[in-house]
């Protein structure tokens, strides 16, 4: 069977790790806490991030960028947005240099604005290129480790690299379908998160479900303008990758972007908020890298950009609801 290393070891990363080494793969799980490491060496469970769920035998913990990542096929990059540059730049002098690259992380450098695939096109050799490959989708960790039934999308520009990735993640409780736009595919995973801190924000304030409704279907029409300008397809968006991941972390009780939104409605500041989580909601980062973006390319945004006033400039959440709902009459 085939080596496989997953980098990060998050609720996300440890789920894959699990689902792969459970098909029979040799798996190598990078941790980068030193703590956590030994943790899950000794008890062969991730008692961050995903307690209660034990790893499958064949998943070796390894704190080593060089270690995990050395004779391995495949790379699965489950790495929060703002620390992957930094990882790989590590990890390139150590990467068997036809290894496949699957981006499992959602999110948009802040400084850059690229996406994650974007970013490892910077970093990473030429010849690795082809071999890039995205997973996103509407997924859950806690769930789909419990092997309840999901369906997620893999996006590649090249159909044999794509396909590949299929059939290693593929199992009976995790279906994955192939899609040819990675642009696409990548701005519907991180923007998502910025609507579902609005979502979790309305929730808060006690708004009701019809604002919710109106938040997750303004949030898409807006998502799609800015990855159609992108680039992406308008088709996308309405797929996993789009309207599938946003239902889900707009309305799921497991959604940690919405859980922020919720309790900025009722009242919490962001620092306060932050410092108790320990794991990252993206959509925070996402929200100034989405605004700047909407801004360079020229596409509306409103949603985003109330989020992103309330997030970075100490905007009362009441008011940005009045903003968004007294804005000039238009067609839908």
């Amino acid at each position: 069977m085939e080596k496989i290393c997953v980098l990060g070891a998050g609720s996300w990363g440890t789920t894959l790790a699990n689902i792969l080494a459970e098909k029979g793969f040799d798996i190598s799980l990078w941790i980068r806490e030193e703590e956590l490491y030994h943790i899950v060496l000794k008890t062969r469970e991730n008692t961050f991030f995903l307690p209660g769920i034990k790893l499958a035998q064949n998943i070796t913990p390894v704190n080593s960028i060089e270690e995990a990542v050395k004779g391995r096929v495949v790379i699965v990059c489950v790495i929060p947005s703002h620390g992957v540059r930094d990882v790989f730049q590590k990890a390139i002098p150590f990467l068997p240099k036809d290894a496949i690259v699957v981006s499992a992380s959602k999110g948009i450098e802040q400084k850059t604005l690229l996406t994650v695939s974007q970013i490892l096109k910077q970093t990473l050799p030429k010849a690795m290129h082809k071999n890039l490959s995205v997973l996103s989708g509407p997924t859950f960790a806690k769930e789909v480790s419990r092997k309840l039934p999901t369906a997620i999308c893999v996006a590649s520009n090249k159909k044999a690299a794509g396909e590949k990735v299929q059939q290693i993640f593929n199992t009976s409780s995790f279906r994955v379908y192939t899609n040819d736009d990675m642009i696409g595919v990548e701005l519907g995973g991180a923007l998502k998160n910025v609507i579902a801190i609005s979502a979790g924000i309305s929730d808060g304030l006690g708004l009701g479900m019809n604002a919710r409704a109106a938040l997750i279907t303004r949030g898409l029409a807006e998502i799609s303008r800015l990855g159609v300008s992108m680039g992406g397809y308008a088709a996308t968006f309405a797929g996993l990758s789009g309207l599938g991941d946003l239902v889900l972390t707009c309305t799921g009780e497991l959604s940690r972007n919405r859980s922020v939104g919720m309790l900025i409605g009722k009242g919490g500041k962001l620092p306060d908020i932050l410092s108790e989580m320990k794991m990252v909601a993206e959509g925070v980062k996402t929200a100034e890298a989405a605004y700047a973006l909407a801004k360079k390319h020229g596409v509306e945004m409103p949603i985003t950009e109330q989020v992103y006033r309330v997030l970075y400039e100490n905007k009362s959440p009441k008011d940005a609801v009045m903003d968004l709902m007294t804005r000039r009459l238009k067609e839908e």
